[in-house]
């Protein structure tokens, strides 16, 4: 007889088995990231039909199998119909689960991460039709959480190179910070160009040093700071951003500001597909929905 379990969970992700029934990816509070097949979910009028869909919150009754386990009884607890209305929040909640997906462990609880997902979704859908940026903001504002979460921060407060504050300068309009994915953070521009610098100098130096042959025979070890690749640059708008991410808050930042938002997005998108070491492909529907929008309202 099979084993039995109960589990609470939201569905990630879905695919077809079969001519009646779907395989669920379900993130549960209780045993993180399971896989179970929901048998005749695509039969009209079946009883697991919605309860299997996108975004769908479950109290679960799943038998063990041999190598799919088998949802038997399914009771919803929570949907997000308004997510499903609006092709930037579908995205944006797509973005987000795809992101998790990575992140979540299997076979042991998942309850941060569980309430999290279920939060920003909550955030999402409640946003007001109209308010484009509100998605942006609130898409950039769960990304930087989940990397919280995950332990995986990028410093932003102050310079990889120097760990000296940084201050985003709004008096000068062409001031910038760079972003260095590799180096985890930002990295003050003009530190960044003395190492460089310094780099030069030594090569030079070293050029110029006489062959070994006819030089004394001993070896100097210089130990260098290796110079970190910049990734982008940030002005001091994204910067700032950047820095209060941790505030929810941050997210009532003014539709003028749209562009700052989708700058932020971009470099926490190359950052986090950086760590998890594959693209987040929901991201190409975030560029086709804000490109559409900007034309409509350029």
């Amino acid at each position: 007889m099979s084993r039995t379990y109960k589990a609470t969970g939201i569905n990630l992700k879905t695919q077809t088995l079969g001519e009646s029934d779907r395989i669920v990816t379900i993130l549960t509070r209780e045993f993180g990231l399971i896989r179970a097949v929901a048998p005749g979910a695509r039969k009209h009028n079946s009883s697991l039909g919605g309860r299997s869909g996108m975004f769908v919150v479950n109290e679960l009754l799943i038998a063990q199998g041999r190598s799919l386990d088998k949802i038997t009884q399914a009771q919803t607890i929570k949907t997000y119909p308004g997510l499903a209305k609006d092709l930037g929040k579908l995205a944006a909640s797509q973005y987000l689960a795809e992101i998790v997906l990575c992140q979540a462990l299997s076979e042991q609880p998942q309850e941060e991460l569980y309430e999290l997902l279920n939060e920003h979704l909550n955030k999402l859908e409640t946003l007001p039709r109209t308010e484009t940026s509100g998605i942006l903001a609130s898409l950039t504002y769960g990304v930087f959480q989940f990397l919280v979460l995950a332990g995986l921060t990028p410093q932003v407060q102050v310079c990889c190179l120097t760990q000296q504050p940084l201050i985003p300068n709004f008096a000068k309009p062409n001031w910038q910070v760079g972003f260095s994915i590799p180096v985890g953070g930002t990295v003050c521009l003009e530190a960044w160009a003395s190492l460089r610098r310094e780099e030069e100098r030594r090569k030079h130096i070293h050029a110029s040093i006489p062959p070994a042959s006819e030089s004394p025979s001993y070896q100097t070890v210089v130990h260098q700071q290796e110079i970190p690749v910049i990734s982008t640059r940030l002005n001091a708008v994204e910067l700032a951003i950047l820095q209060h991410l941790s505030q929810p808050e941050i997210m009532s930042i003014n539709a003028a500001k749209n562009d700052s938002w989708l700058s932020v997005e971009q470099i926490l998108r190359q950052y986090t597909q950086y760590h998890l070491g594959r693209p987040i492909r929901s991201a190409t529907l975030i560029d086709s929905y804000f490109a559409a929008n900007h034309d409509a309202t350029v």
